[in-house]
């Protein structure tokens, strides 16, 4: 529970689980209190359900809600009805038309009683739009034409004019490009009331005043933002890695207790034996110690099995405290490209939004492709691999290439891991494979899992999975937004396999830290033709 005495947020008992599915929580109890929150967790961890419990959006089957004051709530997929205009969207139409009524000499209470008070409507949602990057889109403008960008930018400029009490954002940045999401920065720093927010935006949750994170359906408080709770983590896995080594230091002093205390017990068996054999007592007083000696050894043993059983419990709970940071390995020697190697170059292309690109990538390069949303960067990567024409000029690739798309559909989600990445390369044996899988961390029968049944991060990892170990393996790895819906965890993990991988990178991202992380040899715009830029 975050250290305030004065929650604005609280969830009691809070039981929920999804139909035909295990419970994603039991008995959860949370309380959040004024100021900016970050709600952080692995994919699949129920961060996104537990913000929808709290707006109402769903019922949990057990517990309570419980929310101080006027809530708002933007999810991460913004739904706009077609032929809506902005003002409808923004929540202001009927004031504005009873304004204008007003204005056009219709004096009727009905329309006084609609403004209330607020005669400088059109001016705050004007100033809240500007404020956002969306001061261009008139008020009376269908959202018709609006970005995705654009619209989740006008969800929150709703949320700002009504200035709840409590506001909720789901991964508010997703699908933002750069010039958007420091707009939105600026605009959550200000922010006076109490904020939720589910992110993986390493910018955004900065900004935060505490950090909770939800794993295993409980949620666990760190004061500070994210730069604040990565050093609390670490210093918790220091001391759970400590506890680690003790146990199994206890486990390996009992089970030589176990062995000594064996080795006497045989020594005094065979001592009584031996008494017993030569008669030196009565038999029957040889036969009362024979049987005290080996109740007496039975309990021994027993004892050190027992401490035995308790070091061992112990060194499986302290295992069990270490956070699971594996990394993924991209051991593919196939893919390194020799330094100075042409891999691609684009002549006088102009692709199908207009926009004109001249490039050449040389050697294992790592290009960072930024640019506004709508700028042609998805675009742009699709015709070099081809799956778009281009409107003019020349793609030369000279070497194996893949794409890793936005949208993670390469997978049969009816097959397997392992036999996704079979089918993309049919010389492979299935030892090969599975120990291939093992590096993506897919061992065992985590490979057999169905594709169509992984998490957000299993999924991404499964496609990355696929095309670097196809054949040929990719010299040259195309990355279109690849941390949208990604938990922090899974981004590290990323971030980590690449800055392993030998071949050429060209990664278009909003994404600063992530990009940065990637040792990059070349940041470049695109805003109707490639241009270096200085790194940001």
């Amino acid at each position: 529970m975050p250290a305030t005495s004065d929650p604005v947020v609280v969830c009691s008992g809070l039981a929920f689980a999804w139909p035909d599915a295990d419970a994603i929580f039991i008995g959860l109890s949370v309380a959040i209190g004024p100021g900016r929150t970050g709600l952080i967790g692995r994919n699949g961890s129920g961060k996104s359900t537990l913000l929808r419990l709290i707006a109402g959006d769903l019922t949990p089957s057990r517990g309570s809600v419980s929310v101080t004051g006027e809530l708002g709530y933007l999810p991460q997929d913004v739904t706009l009805t077609a032929g809506t205009r902005v003002d409808e969207a923004l929540g202001i139409a009927t004031v504005r038309a009873a304004l204008h009524a007003i204005e056009a000499g219709d004096p009727s209470p009905e329309n006084f009683a609609r403004v209330g008070g607020d005669w400088g409507v059109e001016e705050r949602a004007r100033a809240t739009l500007g404020r956002l990057g969306l001061g261009h889109v008139p008020l009376d403008r269908p959202i018709d034409a609006l970005s995705g960008g654009e619209s989740v930018l006008l969800g929150l400029a709703a949320q700002f004019l009504r200035r709840p009490g409590v506001l909720l954002l789901d991964e508010p940045t997703n699908n933002l490009d750069l010039d958007a999401r420091r707009r939105l920065y600026d605009a959550v720093g200000s922010w006076k009331g109490t904020m939720v927010m589910v992110s993986h935006d390493r910018g955004l949750l900065e900004l935060v005043d505490q950090v909770g994170e939800l794993r295993s359906g409980e949620v666990r408080w760190y004061g500070g933002n994210i730069s604040d709770y990565e050093q609390a983590v670490a210093v918790e896995r220091d001391a759970a890695e400590r506890t680690v080594r003790t146990a199994e230091s206890d486990v390996r002093r009992q089970q030589r207790d176990l062995i000594e205390a064996r080795v006497k017990l045989d020594r005094r068996v065979r001592y009584g034996q031996k008494m017993y054999d030569i008669k030196r007592e009565p038999r029957a007083v040889m036969r009362t110690r024979k049987r005290q000696a080996q109740v007496s050894a039975g309990k021994h043993r027993n004892l050190h099995i027992d401490r035995l059983d308790d070091a061992r419990k112990r060194l499986e709970e302290a295992e069990a405290a270490v956070p699971d940071d594996s990394e993924i390995r991209v051991d593919v020697p196939e893919a390194a490209v020799p330094a100075g190697r042409t891999v691609l170059t684009l002549s006088g292309l102009r692709i199908a939004c207009g926009a004109c690109a001249e490039l050449t990538v040389r050697g294992p390069e790592r290009i960072a492709l930024t640019g506004r949303n709508g700028s042609g960067k998805t675009t742009l990567l699709r015709t070099i691999t081809g799956e778009i024409e281009p409107a003019d000029g020349e793609v030369r690739l000279a070497v194996p290439a893949r794409y890793l798309p936005q949208r993670l559909d390469l997978l049969d989600p009816g097959l397997t891991v392992a036999q996704n990445v079979a089918a993309r390369a049919p010389a492979a044996t299935d030892n090969q494979v599975r120990a291939r899988l093992a590096r993506f961390l897919f061992r065992g029968r985590r490979a057999d899992q169905r594709a169509g049944t992984l998490s957000g991060g299993e999924l991404f990892r499964a496609v990355l999975a696929t095309l670097l170990l196809a054949e040929p393996p990719p010299q040259l790895l195309l990355l279109d937004e690849p941390t949208n819906s990604l938990d922090l965890a899974s981004v590290r993990q990323l971030s980590g396999a690449l800055r392993t991988y030998p071949g050429a990178l060209l990664v278009a991202s909003h994404d600063v830290p992530f990009l940065r992380d990637l040792g990059l040899t070349r940041w470049l715009r695109l805003d109707g033709e490639l241009a270096g830029i200085d790194p940001l």
